[in-house]
């Protein structure tokens, strides 16, 4: 989320203050700080004070416990030495760590405070054992941790420090991995540098020492992106590095397969662009996933999320529209298998079944709740959700609240 015009800042605005009869923001309702640790699980549509459908809770960490004020980037580390599951988790004044191997005593290991100042956006990628970071936060550029020294920390919670740290550029809103390729995508730098706010390419050939490789600028500021090695249906493009990015208005897809000479293919419009925010691949990369962040503000919609067909990369076309059951904003959005996990704000994590997305047939499996006092138009809530371990457990960072861990009920 950043608006950096007027008129975005207005929006935002009449955003936090359209409410329905129910509270409209936190100072209205108690926030528990006590943390949480060992299964509560969903009965009769409530797992202790949260609402749900089919996920249980396992464990929460309140933001009191960090020291920090709000929530928002979330990722994960699986430790392929040991087996061991991290949680990675920004915050307005840095990320902290978090050992959720056993989730009857989650460890709150440590943090690392920001480059720079404070700042409402932070985003962590993962790659061989390494944490890239970035924010928005003045100078920032990205910072560079050493996951494997999650191993054997005595003194939790510790105050850690960087193993590197990348300056050229300053802040960035987003950063973006291919662990194929081995590249860093940062985007939402700023509007004036070489690539006009767009993506810069990094290679990690030295995780601690990324090297600049080219970026891309041509469509203006990218706000997130995914970059895939492409192997779906367009045999044009077998092989192929593609990056698509959500440029604010518009959907991009470019072919960055040579980081010299990148070329667009394609540019992706739809009825009542608010602000274009996020997307996802599905597995097989036929279709892709995207959120509209203002869309629920202006048009008065449903959470609407627009499914593209990708069949043709140089003619995609919208395929399908689902909105959702409340009026609450969607936020990031990240496939696994035949679901999608939807980072929701006020209306918590909405898991859809994607399995039937050829027929249009789209379908609301389950959810969890982090927001219980209201699912109202506002930025509030759930900011992202991590859901790739193999031990089924989810990661949910929370804007106001903290850190919670849930898992499918069985």
């Amino acid at each position: 989320m950043k608006y950096t015009s007027l008129l975005f800042m207005i929006v935002l605005a009449m955003a936090c203050s359209k409410n329905d009869d129910s509270p409209s923001d936190m100072d209205e309702m108690e926030i528990i700080d006590d943390p949480v640790t060992g299964l509560i699980p969903c009965e009769n549509g409530m797992a202790g004070e949260y609402p749900c459908n089919g996920y249980d809770l396992l464990g929460f960490i309140p933001l009191a416990t960090f020291q920090s004020q709000a929530g928002n980037d979330i990722w994960g580390w699986t430790d392929t030495s040991t087996g061991k599951e991290y949680a990675l988790m920004g915050l307005n004044d840095g990320t902290v760590f978090i050992d959720i191997s056993d989730t009857e005593n989650l460890i709150y290991l440590g943090k690392l405070p920001t480059a720079t100042g404070s700042s409402t956006w932070r985003d962590i990628k993962v790659h061989n054992d390494y944490a890239y970071i970035v924010s928005e936060a003045d100078n920032h550029g990205v910072q560079i941790f050493d996951l494997k020294k999650l191993r054997d920390v005595s003194d939790a919670p510790r105050t850690f420090s960087s193993d590197g740290r990348y300056t050229a550029i300053g802040n960035a809103h987003n950063i973006v991995i291919n662990e194929l390729t081995g590249f860093a995508y940062p985007v939402g730098t700023a509007r004036d540098d070489d690539f006009n706010g767009g993506v810069h390419f990094l290679d990690l050939q030295n995780p601690t020492a990324p090297i600049l490789a080219g970026g891309w600028g041509d469509n203006g500021y990218t706000h997130d992106a995914q970059v895939i090695s492409y192997s779906g249906t367009d045999m044009d493009y077998a092989g192929s590095e593609i990056f698509v990015g959500a440029n604010e208005n518009q959907v991009v897809v470019v072919d960055i397969t040579d980081k010299e000479s990148p070329i667009e293919l394609s540019t992706l419009p739809y009825p009542n662009i608010g602000y274009t925010h996020q997307g996802w691949f599905t597995e097989d990369q036929r279709y892709f996933i995207l959120g509209d962040e203002l869309d629920e503000i202006n048009s008065g919609f449903r959470s609407r999320t627009l499914i593209f067909d990708m069949t043709d990369l140089d003619n995609p076309v919208l395929h399908d529209t689902y909105l959702g059951p409340t009026s609450a904003i969607d936020h990031n959005g990240y496939v696994v298998g035949d679901e999608f996990f939807l980072a929701n704000y006020t209306a918590g994590v909405r898991v859809l079944d994607i399995s039937q997305i050829e027929g249009k047939t789209i379908t609301e499996t389950g959810f969890f709740d982090t927001f219980p006092a209201s699912n109202n138009t506002q930025f509030d809530g759930v900011w992202s959700v991590y859901p790739y371990f193999e031990s089924g457990k989810i990661l949910v960072s929370d804007i106001n609240r903290g850190f919670f861990v849930i898992k499918k009920s069985e």
